[in-house]
């Protein structure tokens, strides 16, 4: 959801009382609460207009869209299993439904990454590897920075050669997740993990322990380190990013934000930059930058971080896309 769009749904609750508004919260996911409630405490008074605009956007939505059959999931279900037959349909709906709540594990989103750290401190990299696939990337590799540089590497190495939760596994990660919180459900079979998860936890961590954590891997594996350093997507690689994505994401980015990131950047990028913005604008970033004293490292690479969510959000929603200069070989 853009921020218009957020701005709308949090003018909409707000409108409808704090009952009806607290029943809309309990269908959300936690980051969607997260930035619908900064939303709703940044709103002070709303001009009548943008509540009629809220509104009217709303019935206009509503309006777009019908619901064909009361519960989905049941349908699919039953229409596989009709067609298919009980064996082959549940293997089929394994991989239909795997992005649904997956019981305990749902639990744990909401809570704060050093909650979870220590929850897991104990535990075998292996069931830590099939707790984390399931959580956003980001909420991961906070929870993996938590821990310490032996348990990190040995759980993204079990990331990064996961393909599949296993029955075996499955009733590891429920003995777990019972230890943990209580009632969990049986997990659905889930493809989850591999190079791809590695490397999207691996973008979140800071320079030093991301070399520490993928040099760990290569002694392992060669080929699996460099498998999952060809899908990261660092701040270098905005280099490779088409024009037309590179003028979208400066669209999003705060010129503060950006002078402290290219204060870590090589002049290569830093012309790429230049080049898709307005001479006057460019030629103001440039003062900012000479004029910019000594940043911490630290600062740098926390604004390159930031920059590259927007990037993987910009991505996710098909504005741009992450490869060299719109070549087919791209980053996914």
């Amino acid at each position: 959801m853009d921020d218009d769009g957020l701005e709308h749904a949090a003018i909409l609750l707000m409108a409808v009382g704090e009952e009806e508004a607290a029943e809309v919260f309990k269908y959300l996911s936690p980051k969607e609460v997260q930035k619908l409630g900064e939303t709703m405490a940044r709103l002070r008074t709303v001009p009548r207009e943008r509540i009629e605009e809220a509104v009217a956007r709303f019935h206009s939505t509503k309006e777009s869209q019908y619901s064909l059959v009361r519960d989905t999931d049941a349908f699919v279900s039953q229409v596989l299993k009709r067609a298919l037959g009980e064996e082959k349909a549940s293997m089929l709906l394994d991989r239909i439904l795997q992005g649904k709540d997956v019981s305990g594990i749902e639990s744990l989103k909401w809570m704060d990454p050093g909650t979870i750290a220590e929850l897991l401190r104990n535990e075998h990299p292996q069931i830590v590897a099939s707790i984390l696939v399931h959580l956003e990337r980001d909420q991961s590799s906070e929870v993996l920075q938590q821990m310490s540089d032996r348990m990190r590497n040995e759980v993204l190495l079990r990331v990064a050669t996961l393909d599949g939760i296993q029955p075996q596994a499955l009733q590891e990660l429920n003995e777990v997740l019972s230890k943990i919180l209580a009632g969990s459900e049986k997990l659905k079979k889930a493809t989850l993990g591999g190079t791809k998860a590695a490397a999207e936890m691996l973008n979140f961590f800071s320079t030093n322990m991301e070399s520490a954590a993928v040099e760990s891997i290569r002694e392992h594996d060669t080929e699996l380190a460099q498998k999952i350093l060809d899908q990261m997507f660092t701040f270098d690689n905005v280099n490779d990013l088409d024009d037309r994505a590179i003028q979208l994401l400066l669209r999003e980015v705060q010129s503060e934000a950006l002078i402290v990131a290219l204060k870590g950047a090589d002049q290569t990028l830093r012309e790429r930059i230049f080049k898709n913005m307005s001479g006057r604008a460019a030629e103001t970033l440039k003062e900012d930058l000479e004029a910019k004293g000594p940043v911490r490292v630290s600062e740098v690479e926390a604004e390159q971080r930031e920059i590259l969510k927007v990037v993987r959000r910009l991505a996710d929603e098909g504005q741009i896309q992450l490869g060299s200069k719109g070549s087919d070989d791209a980053f996914v």
